[in-house]
């Protein structure tokens, strides 16, 4: 199995990093663009031990425990089999 984990941070919190891409976007000539806010991404191989439903708690707690500052970022994550 392969788990997708994306991280970004709160709506709440500043993104200075995702502005700065935003006016780049905009000086090299792109449009239509209202915010930018960017992110981590991880991919996890899962081993055959665990199922769908120990895989999904296991990723969930390595994302909030691991992967995250719970404090300014959220997180989303899929399982594909």
């Amino acid at each position: 199995m392969k788990a997708y984990v994306y991280v970004s941070l709160k709506r709440t919190v500043l993104d200075p990093q995702g502005k700065t891409i935003q006016g780049a976007l905009e000086k090299l000539g792109y449009q239509g663009l209202s915010d930018v806010r960017q992110g981590k991404f991880f991919e996890l191989t899962i081993n055959g031990r665990l199922d769908r439903a120990q895989a999904e708690t296991e990723v969930e707690r390595m994302a909030r425990d691991v992967l995250t500052n719970p404090v300014i970022e959220e997180f989303r994550y899929s399982i594909e089999d």
